[in-house]
């Protein structure tokens, strides 16, 4: 039996395939942000008793997340190792190898990762071959949740013409300026506390503001970070809630920043499934 991870700074997503295929959810984990004890609890309390026994019969484990970059490896392969002590084959990579071998399979092409935080790569159908590196939502993630979360706050707040929007925003999510400075700069996981403005973004797009600010967004996303590769003739493809949710959106900046949009997925795990049992 395997068990596929796709493993976000939100959630995480399990799929053991067999005769009887389970779906389980997690929270997150993200070894950047999260420390070794953080990472070993989720592992225990959240997916094991969901699996109900059944992993011991698991044989191979194949965990891609983001934040697992070549320092971070070991301590998650270590951790799964502990967890799933009979599986004979342990394999974590990079999120993003995962979203191109769930979006390109064997074949060359532009992978992306739209969701809480964003990533992207030129793959060759068997790697990576380039990538713009992301630098977090601090530095980077133009077209993430994160930074759109970023982006509506500074919006809200500095914009006298949404003072009604942010009014009505506070209200229903029982917030005051206060606390959400003291969410963003003194609590952890504030990438993830950004992006939940997406929710309240999505439900709002007839406000012409915030639909330019989702477009803008994604248009930033494609200069940064697509243009470097000078590959204009591949379609880039997605993954994630924020390419999915917003998928007009995206096609839009696209256009305009002169690509084209291939596939759109909200999770990967469909195909790195077809890409784990094609062998």
């Amino acid at each position: 039996m395997i068990l596929i991870a796709d493993s976000g700074s939100t959630k995480t997503d399990w799929v053991l395939t067999g005769e009887e295929s389970l779906t389980i959810q997690t929270q997150g984990i993200s070894p950047v942000h999260q420390d070794e004890a953080v990472i070993r609890r989720i592992l225990f309390d959240e997916l094991l008793p969901q699996l109900a026994q059944r992993q011991h019969v698991v044989e191979t484990v194949c965990f891609y997340g983001s934040g697992c970059t070549p320092q971070h490896i070991p301590m998650v392969e270590r951790l799964l190792r502990v967890a799933f002590p009979k599986a004979t084959h342990i394999e974590v990579q990079s999120d993003l190898v995962g979203a191109a071998r769930a979006l390109c399979g064997r074949r060359e092409g532009i992978a992306c990762i739209l969701g809480t935080g964003a990533n992207s790569c030129l793959w060759d159908g068997g790697r990576i071959v380039q990538n713009t590196p992301a630098l977090g939502y601090i530095l980077g993630d133009e077209g993430s949740g994160a930074v759109l979360g970023r982006m509506f706050m500074n919006a809200i707040f500095k914009n006298p013409e949404l003072s009604a929007l942010r009014d009505l925003y506070l209200s229903e999510n029982g917030l005051t300026m206060a606390d959400i400075i003291n969410k963003v700069y003194r609590q952890p996981m504030a990438n993830r506390f950004l992006a939940s403005t997406s929710l309240f973004i999505s439900q709002h797009l007839d406000v012409e503001e915030l639909r330019l600010l989702v477009v803008d967004n994604f248009r930033r996303f494609f200069r940064c970070n697509i243009v470097p590769y000078g590959r204009y003739g591949l379609p880039v493809h997605f993954v994630g809630s924020m390419a999915h949710h917003y998928a007009e959106q995206l096609r839009e900046a696209a256009a305009a920043e002169g690509f084209r949009v291939g596939i759109i997925e909200k999770s990967p795990l469909s195909g790195l499934l077809h890409y784990h049992s094609a062998g």
